[in-house]
């Protein structure tokens, strides 16, 4: 009984080891099938914005015909008029194998019903004009068809249809294609929020399209429209996009169409001079050679004319990357130290006007001191004790804040002296610049305490002071601290302009 309860459970065991062994293989075999393809960009087949066009309103790579208006940042295929037809197309045959196109486009119009609609195209022929969606009939090769019509009446429409065509069939327009059509899906794309994309991928003789439906700002959130299995294309032909409109009209803007190589697992891509002709490199080669002697004659010429600057090297009329950036530093610090140092010239004003208001106060009750009452001399003392209390802790405020200015100036002084020298570093450039800002947040606090005391101690301002001689006008704390403040804030809002003035410039080197 024991033996053979051992034998049930080896039998068992091996049995679970040689399914489990079976699953690994199936999802390895699984995933090696499932590995995505290698995709390389390519841009001669492709548009898109914002500099779109050229200032004579061609699309580089791309021709357009019919009322197709290209600008900047899309091409409108056809305006929202009645009867207008238009279609944009390489200029050069595509040869791959496999590729994926990415079209983002709007289709949006004013009534409830659209028309007519949309065609994406790959031919053998450029179909510039014709009753197809704005392009020719009896194509050969694929038309993805965004049809906004409902010519048939079933209530079938927007759609979207894979047609396929040899040359020889003539699209039926009254069933909206439906009888021809190898897949499709119902999907409104008109009026929508954000753009349409469309995602038609032709992989191992299959061809996929996903659609993003426009309803969220997402770009990659594609669902499933239709698949073409066993489909055979021309194996190189042009791309385009089409589009009309008939009784009923909508605008129909491309924003972009961009076509995406695709290679096989394992396979090595193409290289890129192996795709360009050899009648091509020669042209090109032809092009060089002559800018090339046209370059070494206007130099000849140069040397002629300035014999002086023959023997100095080109670099040294150039300015660097490196020397720039220096350059701009600099300049940013001494723009500092002139603000800095204009304030401290404006403090310095102040805290004269402040002595001397408190020197004058200082006499004036030095002398009503001998001449009044005890009872109003303690009042008036009391008075003008807090007073000069308040004036000599903004006077000790005020010589703070200008000591602060001062530690700045000092430290810019340093960094421009260090640069001058011998070219400061970039690190030792940041920590100066971290100890300026740190010195100038603290003079931004020391002026928010003032502004804090000022404001909680309200009855010192309606303290009434003795009657004094009459002085010279002078500046009041409230102003006083307003003015610093708003000092303040244009030299961080100069500070931050300068920042990404130089930020932005660095883009570019």
């Amino acid at each position: 009984m024991a033996v053979s309860n051992a034998r049930v459970l080896l039998l068992s065991f091996l049995t679970a080891v040689i399914f489990h062994r079976c699953l690994a293989d199936v999802a390895a075999g699984g995933s090696a099938a499932e590995e995505s393809p290698h995709r390389r960009f390519e841009y001669k087949y492709s548009f898109k914005g914002p500099h779109l066009s050229q200032t004579d309103g061609s699309i580089p790579f791309w021709i357009h015909s019919g009322n197709a208006i290209p600008s900047a940042d899309q091409v409108r295929i056809t305006p929202s008029l009645r009867s207008q037809r238009g279609s944009v197309w390489t200029k050069n045959k595509v040869s791959f194998e496999h590729w994926e196109a990415e079209v983002t486009f709007r289709v949006s119009g004013r009534g409830r019903m659209g028309a007519d609609g949309l065609a994406v195209w790959f031919t053998s022929e450029q179909g510039l004009d014709g009753p197809v969606y704005g392009a020719a009939d009896r194509w050969n090769g694929l038309g993805v068809f965004f049809d906004s019509f409902d010519n048939d009446g079933k209530k079938n429409n927007p759609a979207i249809l894979v047609v396929g065509n040899n040359g020889n069939l003539v699209y039926d327009h009254q069933n909206d294609g439906t009888t021809q059509a190898l897949g499709t899906c119902l999907r409104d794309f008109r009026n929508k929020p954000y753009p349409i994309r469309a995602k038609i991928t032709y992989y191992r003789k299959t061809l996929t399209i996903l659609i993003n439906n426009g309803f969220t700002p997402d770009k990659e959130d594609y669902e499933f429209c239709t698949k073409v299995e066993n489909m055979i294309i021309p194996a190189d032909g042009f791309f385009g996009i089409s589009a009309a409109t008939g009784g009923l009209a909508d605008d129909h803007d491309v924003l972009s169409f961009l076509l995406f190589r695709l290679t096989e697992p394992g396979q090595q891509p193409p290289s890129v001079d192996s795709e360009i002709p050899k009648e091509e490199k020669d042209k090109y080669q032809e092009e060089f050679q002559n800018f090339q002697q046209e370059l070494d004659k206007k130099k000849e010429e140069f040397q002629k004319e300035h014999p002086n600057v023959q023997g100095e090297p080109i670099d040294d009329l150039y300015e660097s990357v490196n020397d720039r950036e220096i350059r701009q530093v600099f300049e940013g610090q001494n723009q500092i130290h002139l603000e800095i140092k204009q304030l401290n010239r404006q403090l310095a004003m102040i805290l004269d006007e402040q002595r001397r208001y408190v020197s004058v106060i200082t006499e004036e009750i030095s002398k009503k001191g001998t001449g009044v009452g005890s009872g109003q001399t303690d009042s008036a003392t009391q008075q003008l004790s807090s007073v000069v209390s308040t004036q000599q802790e903004l006077l000790r405020n005020l010589n703070e804040l200008r000591n602060s200015f001062y530690e700045s100036l000092k430290q810019i002084g340093s960094v421009q002296h260090q640069g001058n020298a011998g070219g400061a570093g970039a690190y030792e450039t940041i920590q100066h610049f971290n100890d300026i800002k740190e010195n100038l947040h603290m003079v931004k606090r020391d002026v928010e305490h003032l502004v804090q005391r000022n404001v909680q101690n309200p009855a010192d301002k309606a303290i009434k002071c003795p009657e004094i001689p009459p002085i010279p006008s002078c500046l009041s704390t409230v102003h006083f601290t307003v003015f610093v403040v708003i000092q303040t804030l244009l030299f961080f809002c100069y500070i931050m302009y300068k920042s990404q003035q130089e930020a932005a410039a660095k883009k570019f080197f």
